[in-house]
């Protein structure tokens, strides 16, 4: 009988008896137990405290006693499950009909509602079964997809796999963010009860967002909201831990302040920050998927402690954006790796560049390459600007010194350049990286450059302001 085996038992006989599934600590506990860890060690793990651990394990030890009828601890927990080894699947559905207190049908241990799945680690995750229920108005219609295989990939496995409670994926504004997310729901939505998009796009407070996302999971008109932001256990958290759910929450970067660094929540809007510590940190199966331009420094601080979270910086598109120019008709097809690498395979800013191409060239890309080899148009220019107008006053003073510049610059160079206290100018650039809009050369850690699009709007800013 080996570890897998027991949590589908273990899960099975609590599933026969409350109606519910073990949670994550529940099942770390007993993975734990029966590989002979301490308490201390699976607290570590789920970062919560020791005392917090034994509370729960007190409350699963009691129960699974009641459900077995003797008692069962940690000391021997193991000797006992071993002794309900059953040989096969009838036998063992036969025994579980015959423990004292449990009104279940054989057909409890097949619910609809969840199979086990082998991870490959000795650990079992509840996937969904059954047809999910869906609330994705807000979601933006399928369309071309571009081949992201590799981040798809990491997410599914981060997902439903590793089992993460929050996902950030992040990058700069046009590079295909929401296109990615939409394919991930499409991919994974029948391994949840209930899948959920909402934007953030007009800042809705989180009082809002909970009562939006409570309503459609508890199908109910009204639902109490707590009083307090910070308390540890909310309605909301109570339905992702009773169900399996995935939330994706698109255009994160409206409540993100503008003007500061990257990052910072906007005031009026703290309790989002507490939010994303909870769902990071509480026990559930459920999982929130984040939209930003720039990655928010809760979430940042969170993933350097959590093995939950987990963040993709998504970046440009290689060959795969050749379809993009088959799709749009561009001819001259030796000429398109030059415009991938002009505009760094951002899919907005190629599809509108295209559109250029074709009205004013009849798609032959080497016309527009004579005239102006990096064409900044008012409408890339426009989607650039929104994201400019976002930096703090140093960021942009950075910004304007490797626009200057034709090859990378050091770090050292820049503090000749811009003359700041060491601390600003680090605290400016990272915060520039986590915006996507500062790059550091493979194999170079410490010189910085700017996408030459980026330089071309950086350029064309200043001209502006001086004009």
């Amino acid at each position: 009988m080996n570890v897998t085996e027991v949590l589908q038992f273990a899960d099975n006989l609590v599933f026969a008896k409350t109606g519910e599934h073990l949670d994550d600590l529940k099942q770390a506990i007993l993975r734990g137990v029966w590989q002979h860890q301490k308490y201390s060690k699976v607290a570590e793990e789920y970062h919560c405290t020791e005392g917090h651990v034994k509370d729960v394990a007190s409350e699963l030890w009691k129960l699974l006693s009641d459900i077995l009828g003797e008692e069962l601890n940690k000391s021997n927990f193991r000797s006992t499950m071993e002794r309900w080894q059953f040989s096969n699947v009838s036998y063992f559905e036969k025994a579980i009909l015959q423990i004292n207190n449990v009104n279940a049908s054989a057909d409890t241990f097949n619910s609809p509602n969840y199979n086990y799945t082998e991870t490959g680690n000795n650990e079992t995750r509840p996937t969904a079964n059954v047809k999910p229920k869906l609330d994705l108005a807000e979601m933006p219609q399928p369309g071309v997809f571009y081949n992201r295989t590799q981040e798809l990939t990491a997410l599914e496995q981060w997902i439903i796999e590793e089992h993460c409670h929050l996902v950030t994926i992040w990058g700069i504004a046009g590079i295909g963010k929401t296109a990615l997310a939409v394919q991930l729901v499409e991919q994974i939505k029948d391994k949840f009860e209930y899948v959920i998009w909402h934007s953030l796009r007009n800042s809705p407070s989180l009082e809002t967002i909970q009562i939006n996302l409570i309503e459609f999971l508890s199908h109910q008109e009204e639902t109490e909201l707590p009083t307090n932001s910070n308390r540890k256990r909310s309605p909301l958290i109570h339905h992702l831990q009773k169900h399996r759910c995935l939330i994706i929450l698109d255009d994160v970067q409206t409540i993100l302040s503008s003007g500061q660094l990257a990052g910072n929540i906007k005031a009026g809007y703290e309790d989002y920050s507490a939010w994303f510590r909870q769902i990071a940190e509480l026990s559930h199966h459920s999982c929130i998927v984040l939209l930003s331009w720039e990655k928010p420094r809760e979430i940042a601080t969170l993933e350097s402690e959590n093995k939950s979270v987990r963040c993709w910086q998504l970046q440009g598109l290689g060959a795969e954006a050749e379809e993009i120019f088959k799709a749009k008709g561009l001819v001259e097809e030796p000429e398109w790796l030059q415009l991938i690498n002009y505009y760094q395979g951002n899919p907005l800013w190629l599809k509108i560049i295209t559109a250029t191409i074709q009205d004013l060239f009849n798609g032959k890309v080497s016309d527009l390459l004579q005239y102006d080899p990096l064409f900044l148009s008012e409408d890339i220019y426009y989607v650039l600007s929104q994201q400019f107008n976002r930096l703090s006053d140093l960021e942009k003073q950075v910004m304007y010194i490797l626009a200057s510049e034709t090859d990378p610059v050091p770090m050292s160079k820049l503090l000749e350049r811009t003359q700041l206290l060491p601390a600003d100018l680090f605290n400016a650039v990272q915060s520039l990286g986590r915006r996507s809009l500062i790059e550091k050369p493979a194999g170079n850690l410490a010189i910085f450059t700017l996408q030459p699009a980026l330089k071309q709007y950086v350029k064309c800013h200043y001209a502006r302001t001086l004009a």
